[in-house]
């Protein structure tokens, strides 16, 4: 429900203005069409005197060194700008064009079902701002990866489904590590939200299907993603939202960094001011704090430490799942735990190291007419290794392991109370060889193996990419690939004798990017195979004898020449998708699968205004669910769904420290959603099921925030 303060505190600093100060450098970064380059570094050489560069290209920054010093500039694809400067005046304007590394203008890339949002590679499709400025993800990760191809907007969710493919099948990782609980915990159709900010990380790569052989236990995709290194400077971040508020420190030392924050956020004071489609008893209520550590041992190394804690809970009127025409309070109290620790080094010419420690600790407790207390706790290893045979072929191999421990107590009080207890041993060892055949080819061949003490059973995952360039500025890539999945703990509960869920990946990609424009259209088919599957009421007699299938055509532009200041990119999906699973009478389409998706995305810099404004409309096709009371299975839909959210950023300052005033409006117009309707489990003295409508919160969402950086000023 919140930008977290720690994460509104990065934001200021991506919007780098004029400075007050002894020497102030400034200036602008543009590539080699004067284009502007965004999140370039701009450093003084023996100083950590410095800035990334904003939307614009723009820079600035104070500093104490005097006479002659150099200004270097870097970003990743583009040959180092330097140059000689005589700090002789209080200010200097410095222009750096940037001209690209011949072998990354040329060389190929793989990215057949991959999204990647980087400041430090040439070829993406985004960059980490785009994340935080999209309007209607109000900062979500998984809010703007919504706009992307591939995924399906199911509003009554808040998480990723892709392709076809279930949330659970979306698997998070964070510096290389699986999230055990990457969404805030919520009930049935009332939307989750990520845990993350998109502030923490410096990388960002959505694989939509056919990923590295690194990565398990995710049978659709994967969200893979890397974090920040060492902050630019100190600063004190205050968060004044409409919601709650926030706040943070970091603290830069030469080698090392400390960075503390906390949050409080109500819904109490919100609900009282906008008409909410929920009858809250006790709106929801969270605190969090956050602890990050960085420190550089030698160039090349680093370690990091983040560790997070967060606490919430509500009660509202929900319906009773035995009668959904009657509304009982249900309560949801949620702790949860998260820590990560890993170093990554260069060690000689050869070989690379990336080691980790994950730790992750989730307890609920619902009740409604019963009482379920729920605790999941997780401890992750993993170490991983580079081998470079040349410049242009690496072998990358590792090995992890995941002690994965659920507990459930459920009663009820006309029934005897019923204990689970599950506990995994889960270990894998990966291997992948990727290779530059020339500028124009590329592979990327590897496998994994993969073992569940709970399950007894193993599991080898071959995979296979390839990518030809066809032009100077286009290029065709293919994925094939096996991807396998434990059961959900909900089906684990009744039958441990389970396999591990399978799909197979075919993916055929072309992308055509020039200058600032990319055009990319890439067909799929994904098999499924061992799916769970039981009779209906019987899950206790469950196998995995289901299957299915999700095939489909995803089309992605952007652009950001055709208008001055301006940014958009349009996406849609085609998906056509079928299942046999869990208690499906027969292949039918999931609830979550709408067969057509449509997204398209406008961001405008005033530089007059030193505003950002951005809009994103969004339309799903209906989607079907199943009325108990009609015959046939899944035949019902839902509404189209459509939104148009707005935000925009002021940036000034107060008391003469930067500060951004932002503002966001979900479903401006008002359209009207609906996700269909529950159903009761049993039937009333008519025989037939009473249905309740699902729909989102509120008709429109409203967030207002004024966010501080004390330590970074600006000047209008």
């Amino acid at each position: 429900m919140l930008v977290r303060a720690t994460c509104l505190i990065s934001f200021l600093s991506l919007f780098s203005c004029p400075l007050f100060g002894q020497a102030v450098i400034s200036g602008k970064v543009v590539d080699e069409e004067g284009a502007p380059v965004v999140g370039a570094n701009v450093f003084i050489h023996g100083a950590f005197d410095g800035a990334s560069t904003s939307v614009d290209g723009s820079f600035a920054f104070k500093t104490m060194v005097k006479d002659s010093t150099a200004l270097s500039v870097t970003y990743l694809g583009y040959q180092p700008f330097e140059q000689v400067l005589s700090l002789t005046t209080d200010s200097l304007w410095v222009e750096a064009r940037l001209q690209p590394v011949a072998s990354e203008l040329d060389m190929v890339v793989i990215t057949a079902g991959a999204f990647e949002a980087s400041d430090e590679k040439k070829a993406v499709v985004l960059r980490p701002l785009d994340i935080v400025t999209t309007a209607g993800a109000t900062a979500d990760i998984a809010g703007a990866l919504n706009t992307l191809p591939g995924t399906q907007r199911v509003g009554e969710e808040g998480r990723l489904f892709v392709r076809g493919g279930d949330a659970h099948e979306v698997q998070t990782f964070i510096d290389g590590l699986q999230v055990q609980n990457p969404y805030s915990s919520s009930v049935p159709d009332l939307p989750a939200r990520g845990r993350f900010s998109p502030f923490l990380f410096k990388e960002t790569t959505f694989a939509t299907g056919g990923f590295s052989a690194e990565y398990g236990q995710a049978l659709s995709s994967a969200l893979i993603l890397e974090t920040q290194g060492l902050p630019e400077e100190s600063v004190t971040g205050i968060s004044l939202m409409s919601l709650g508020l926030g706040l943070s420190h970091t603290q830069r030392w030469e080698k090392s960094s400390l960075a503390v924050s906390g949050d409080y956020s109500s819904l109490g004071p919100y609900i009282g001011l906008v008409p909410q489609n929920i009858d809250w008893e006790d709106p929801v209520e969270s605190k969090g704090s956050q602890v990050i550590f960085r420190h550089k041992p030698n160039e090349d190394g680093i370690l990091k430490f983040q560790g997070s804690a967060q606490f919430s809970g509500f009660t509202l009127y929900y319906p009773d799942p035995e009668d959904v025409s009657r509304q009982l309070p249900l309560s949801l109290e949620n702790d949860n735990y998260y820590a990560n620790t890993t170093y990554s080094d260069i060690l000689g010419e050869k070989w690379s190291l990336h080691a980790g420690l994950g730790f992750a600790y989730d307890r609920e407790d619902i009740r409604q007419g019963f009482h379920l207390n729920k605790s999941e706790h997780s401890a992750q290893v993993k170490v991983a290794a580079h081998y470079y045979f040349s410049e242009k072929t690496a072998l990358k191999f590792g090995t992890e392991a995941i002690r994965h421990r659920v507990e459930e107590n459920f009663n009820e009080p006309a029934n005897s109370p019923f204990q689970t207890l599950l506990g995994d041993t889960y270990s894998a060892a990966f291997a992948e060889v990727e290779s530059h055949l020339g500028p124009r080819l590329a592979g990327r061949a590897g496998a994994r193996m993969e073992h569940s003490s709970l399950l007894d059973k193993g599991a080898l995952s071959p995979r296979l990419s390839l990518a030809w360039k066809t032009g100077n500025f286009s290029q065709i890539s293919l994925a094939y690939g096996h991807f396998c999945q434990k059961p959900k703990t909900e089906q684990l509960r009744f039958n441990q004798e389970l396999g591990f869920e399978r799909a197979t990946h075919y993916i055929l990609n072309y992308q055509y990017q020039r200058g600032r424009r990319l055009f990319r259209v890439e067909g799929y088919y994904k098999k499924y195979g061992q799916l769970v599957r039981f009779q209906a009421e019987q899950p206790w007699l469950s196998g995995n004898s289901g299957s299915g299938y999700s095939r489909g055509v995803d089309v992605f532009y952007r652009d950001r020449s055709s208008v001055r200041n301006g940014d958009f990119w349009i996406s849609y999906s085609f998906l056509d998708t079928e299942r046999e699973y869990l208690d499906f009478p027969e292949p039918a389409t999931p609830y979550f699968a709408s067969r057509h998706n449509l997204s398209a995305v406008y961001k405008h810099w005033l530089n007059a205004l030193h505003t950002s404004v951005g809009f994103t409309y969004s339309y799903a096709s209906p989607r079907p669910f199943n009325n108990p009371n009609l015959p046939g299975f899944n035949t019902e839909r839902t509404m189209a769904f459509q939104d148009l959210s707005f935000n925009a950023s002021y940036l000034t300052n107060l008391f003469g420290q930067f500060t951004i005033l932002y503002v966001s409006v979900s479903n401006l117009p008002g359209f009207e959603q609906s996700f269909g309707y529950r159903y009761s489990s049993r039937p009333n003295e008519q025989g037939q099921f009473t249905r309740s409508p699902v729909e989102p919160p509120a008709r429109r969402f409203y967030f207002v925030g004024l966010f501080i950086s004390i330590g970074e000023q600006f000047d209008n």
